[in-house]
């Protein structure tokens, strides 16, 4: 009797792929004429630090030494705060034997972070203008509407991505997923959106991954059949004939369908391994190049979705598929044999328990930002020039919100509220590096601005999030002409 084989459509539920969203997701939006001249393109990566990441329990930290009221406030206690030789910032290294409940013991070690990247990193102080989850993160992604609403991947991706299949993806959820609502970016710059960080590749080829399929020519014309026969004479094509939305659909499954598959994407970004509980070559498939690359950096990626995320980012730009990539942490609870990787509700655990909650996200985040930084830095982007990748990218911590500054009696098992006063990290080559913009009283805890101009502090003010938007925009060369936008001088390096 012959052995049953396994249908395309097992083989991806095994590998945990999700088939909803099929490829209209994936293939491109309408563009102008190929070939069309476009700036040499700038990268960014945005991180949602999804909950609330506190500045002032990373990079600004508060010893005790310094409040008055060190019980009152969130303050660490000396020994543990380091000031990182040659650099405005600071380091908080502790150990916990868990967050509240979850007994899973770790490290964090800021220290190492900052002294590996404090060439390229820029603390920025600043206020948001709302402590609600989904309206902060989307006034993280457009800058509380700064320039008609457009987010910062579809600000890049309209400006470099006119010749990229996917100019822009996002892996994150909830508002930092939300699109921008400026009518006039063009649609090629909308975001892909990808639930599956690992087999999301299996989807960029409607032939590829199938036993006993039909030649590839026989299929195309099945293809052409369907597209410009069947289709156009029945009753449905008949009637919506004049549909904008039926005709972007015609194109996303004809040439840009084509173009993806071409470019051989599902090998290139193919970050699992070849081997048998998955067996990719039984089904024709390939692993990525870059595979074991992204596994070294990071190892985790079948189990932490973070990672997962980031090494789906690295590829992504590596291959010239996507100059704007967003993805987030997220609010699920995840643990890994004896690790704990994510908290239930990411940063926002930090109501119920704070130190070590911020303690374990922020080691996270600061541990993919390592593993893009390396990767990006060691992937040649112009061998002329001796341009990195990394020469050219953007990494954004968009920090949602701040916590309140507030503890009872010392307790180190306080928790904490939403709170407008924070800041955000940036590591690139192409801001301001080895800076603070604005800072924090250490008394209570609460950030204040900063001269967009010179960078110089203003304590009896605020730096909006508007004025960061358009640091990241100006920093990645956007020409934001006709947007009213500061020029946000401090935040970008200067040549």
């Amino acid at each position: 009797m012959k052995k049953p084989q396994l249908t395309r459509r097992q083989l991806l539920s095994g590998l945990g792929v999700s088939l909803t969203g099929g490829l209209s997701f994936l293939a491109a939006r309408p563009r102008p004429a190929a070939g069309a001249p476009a700036p040499e393109p700038y990268f960014l990566i945005m991180i949602g630090a999804a909950g609330g990441a506190s500045i002032i329990d990373s990079f600004l930290a508060i010893r005790h030494s310094e409040c008055t009221n060190w019980q009152g406030t969130n303050t660490f206690p000396d020994a543990v705060v380091s000031d990182v030789q040659n650099t405005p910032f600071r380091a908080v290294n502790m150990s916990f034997d868990g967050v509240g409940q979850l007994r899973y013991p770790f490290t964090t070690d800021q220290a190492a972070f900052v002294r590996n990247h404090s060439e390229n990193m820029m603390v920025s102080c600043y206020m948001c203008s709302s402590v609600n989850h989904r309206i902060a993160q989307q006034r993280a992604m457009n800058g509380d509407d700064a320039w008609r609403g457009r987010t910062l991947p579809e600000a890049v991706a309209s400006a470099y991505g006119q010749n990229y299949p996917l100019p822009s993806v996002n892996m994150s959820f909830d508002g930092y997923f939300d699109r921008g609502h400026d009518a006039t970016v063009p649609t090629f710059a909308y975001h892909v959106p990808v639930t599956d960080a690992p087999s999301w590749p299996m989807g960029l080829d409607g032939m590829r991954g199938v036993l006993d399929v039909p030649s590839r020519d026989l299929l195309m014309e099945a293809r052409a059949l369907r597209n410009s026969v069947l289709d156009q004479s029945s009753p449905f094509g008949r009637t919506f004939s004049k549909s904008e939305r039926l005709k972007l659909w015609e194109e996303q499954r004809g040439p840009s369908l084509e173009r993806l598959e071409q470019a051989d994407l599902i090998t290139r970004l193919m970050m699992l391994e070849d081997g048998p509980n998955r067996q990719l070559s039984r089904y024709g498939l390939l692993e990525s190049p870059d595979g074991q690359r992204v596994r070294e950096r990071f190892p985790n990626l079948l189990t932490d979705p973070l990672q997962a995320k980031a090494a789906l980012a690295f590829l992504l730009i590596k291959n010239r598929v996507s100059c704007a990539v967003t993805f987030s942490s997220t609010f699920a609870t995840l643990i890994e044999g004896n690790r704990l990787s994510n908290p239930p509700l990411g940063f926002d655990f930090a109501h119920t328990i704070h130190r070590p909650t911020q303690a374990l996200m922020w080691s996270n985040v600061l541990s993919v930002i390592d593993g893009l930084v390396r990767l990006l830095r060691d992937e040649p982007y112009n061998e002329a020039t001796g341009e990195s990748f990394f020469d050219r990218t953007l990494i954004y911590v968009a920090t949602e919100f701040g916590r309140m500054k507030r503890r009872e009696g010392g307790s180190d098992t306080f928790g904490t509220g939403h709170d407008l006063f924070n800041g955000v990290l940036m590591v690139s080559p192409l801001v301001n590096g080895n800076r603070v913009l604005g800072g924090v009283d250490r008394q209570t805890g609460i950030s204040h601005g900063f001269d967009g101009e010179s960078g110089d502090p203003r304590p009896m003010a605020q730096t909006p999030e508007r004025e960061i938007y358009a640091g990241v925009l100006h920093a990645l060369r956007v020409d934001t002409t006709g947007s009213g936008l500061p020029d946000m001088r401090a935040m970008r390096r200067r040549a």
